[in-house]
């Protein structure tokens, strides 16, 4: 008769050692129950109503979960990002530029006879080539702009709107024209420029770097005044790229201004002062931000004026009834240096008030 865990019929044959070897290759250790899915309930647990033999045990979380996971991996790449971003950015740094010096040539234009003057200011516009000019800052009309290849259309905007802002303050402000205020011209330039600029008024000098009336307009305070704040202007403004980091604005301008002696009255007769300015303005990146420029080219031609008068530190116009004197320019050494040539030409009957 078999033992009490044997099966009724005894161990089948064949069998080797029992029954209990044929598992004894299975180990059950601690770590597999743990490690299954099902668990038995416990004896009380069976006792709820109709409860099952077993249940799901849930599973084992080893490690970061899949939600962390997902995070850890958005930061590390959010912070490599960010240190990449710093090393070596998409934008282009441009290479630093100074500031040429500016260029600047003043033409005195003489009359070939007798400037005209009356005390009808409006009938000495009328009679001029200026009758359709219009009135100060609106002349100085902007383009319609363009982007260019690495510049946006406020950009370019803004470098058009600085050159008229220097214009302006340059050519129109009647405290600039004839009171020798500097300030508001000077805020507009680029600050390496401001050295030039103001080696320029404080010690004047015919070399073609270093002329007041290359950077603005003035007449000496002395000679004359303006007879009417409504000057004319008219002329053209237009920009154009020069290279990826650089924007250049040329403007051409005629200025027309009404003068008369210096401390004289409204009945005294008034005459017309005419004044061409072309301007090369040019922009950096750094420029465009602060609205300021670099003046690089300034070529000026103004009449009437004598020939022999200095027209370097101010301009001083012939007025009504005045002739230019004999003579001109002194001659010019070809092979001196620190000099520019003097230059004169004549103002054309045909840009003279008709009356």
């Amino acid at each position: 008769m078999g033992g009490p865990g044997d099966p009724p019929e005894g161990t089948p044959e064949g069998a080797p050692g029992g029954g209990e070897e044929e598992y004894r290759s299975v180990v059950f250790d601690e770590s597999f129950v743990r490690a299954a899915r099902l668990q038995e309930f416990s004896a009380q647990e069976r006792i709820g109503d109709h409860a099952p033999a077993v249940r799901r045990r849930p599973q084992m979380r080893r490690g970061l979960s899949r939600q962390a996971l997902i995070l850890v991996l958005l930061i590390a790449v959010a912070f490599g990002t960010a240190i990449y971003m710093g090393v070596r950015h998409p934008y282009q740094t441009p290479a630093a530029k100074n500031p040429e010096p500016l260029r600047m040539t003043v033409i005195p234009l003489a009359p070939q006879s007798a400037v005209p003057g009356s005390t009808d200011i409006a009938s000495l516009y009328a009679h001029s080539p200026a009758d359709q000019f219009r009135i100060g800052a609106e002349g100085i009309t902007l383009p319609a702009s363009r982007r260019t290849a690495h510049f946006s259309d406020s950009q370019v905007v803004t470098a058009l709107t600085t050159a008229k802002d220097y214009l302006v303050e340059s050519s129109l402000d009647p405290d600039v024209l004839t009171g020798g205020a500097t300030r508001s011209v000077r805020i507009r330039l680029d600050p390496q420029q401001l050295d030039q600029f103001d080696q320029s008024f404080e010690r004047p000098t015919a070399d073609g770097r270093h002329a007041p009336t290359g950077w603005l307009v003035r007449f000496d305070p002395n000679q004359a005044e303006l007879a009417d704040s409504k000057i004319r202007v008219q002329g053209t403004l237009s920009a154009a790229e020069t290279d990826s980091d650089t924007l250049e604005v040329s403007a051409d301008h005629t200025f027309v201004y009404a003068l008369r002696p210096t401390g004289s009255d409204e009945k005294a007769k008034a005459s017309l002062f005419t004044v061409r300015r072309e301007l090369h303005f040019r922009f950096d990146r750094d420029d465009l931000r602060m609205h300021q420029t670099e003046l690089v080219v300034s070529y000026v031609q103004a009449g009437p004026l004598a020939c022999a008068e200095d027209a370097t530190n101010h301009l001083r116009p012939l007025l009504a009834g005045e002739t230019a004197r004999a003579g001109g320019p002194a001659g010019t050494d070809p092979y001196a240096t620190g000099s520019a040539t003097s230059l004169c030409g004549s103002l054309a009957a045909s840009a003279q008030p008709k009356l």
